[in-house]
């Protein structure tokens, strides 16, 4: 049986806080110890945490740290979503507006008023007029197949509007949305 594993490609300390409630928000497992920034297990290690984990989904967060290369949050991403023991339903693409980056497509983006949109939207979580979210751990998306993949702004943050005082309401949603969509799959 695969583990149901969502993806997030951010994990500073305030990310960290943010994700643990969402994750708790839609009764899944958060593997905070996933969380650094920039991400400091290997993906080895981090499968291994997800096999541990009493329940799905699990969330997993990965993050570069502003490094414009295939960076160690990346590298344990690109481990993951090639893991055969995983399933990773989706991917939460972190608008960082990183320059020197590829950017990933993303198929909708939440801005930080909570609405749904098909464009990207930037790290304070406003629409874009186009559908690339520029993060530093995305790029790698770019080379495998995942179901869905929801950008938003800077988790727990967006100018208030994702704060973890408020239950982080647009990083809640975006896993919802993962979750949604898989139900639709089936």
């Amino acid at each position: 049986m695969k583990r149901k594993v969502i993806l997030v490609t951010d994990g500073d300390l305030c990310a960290k806080k943010a994700v643990e409630i969402a994750t708790a928000n839609i009764g899944g497992r958060c593997i905070s110890r996933s969380a650094g920034n920039p991400t400091l297990l290997s993906g080895e290690e981090i499968v291994e945490y997800i096999k541990q984990a009493k329940n799905d989904p699990v969330v997993v967060m990965v993050d570069d740290r502003g490094n414009t290369n295939k960076g160690s949050g990346e590298e344990a991403m690109e481990y993951i979503l090639k893991c055969d023991d995983i399933e990773v339903l989706g991917v939460i693409a972190v608008a960082s507006n990183t320059n020197g980056v590829t950017g990933i497509k993303v198929d909708y983006s939440i801005d930080r008023n909570g609405k749904v949109t098909k464009n990207a939207v930037d790290k304070h979580g406003i629409e874009k007029k186009d559908k690339i979210v520029k993060g530093d751990t995305v790029d790698v998306l770019n080379k495998v197949k995942v179901p869905l993949i929801i950008g938003i702004g800077d988790i727990g943050k967006m100018d208030g509007y994702d704060d973890t005082d408020i239950g982080a309401p647009i990083i809640t949603k975006a896993m919802e949305m993962i979750l949604e969509n898989r139900k639709n799959i089936e």
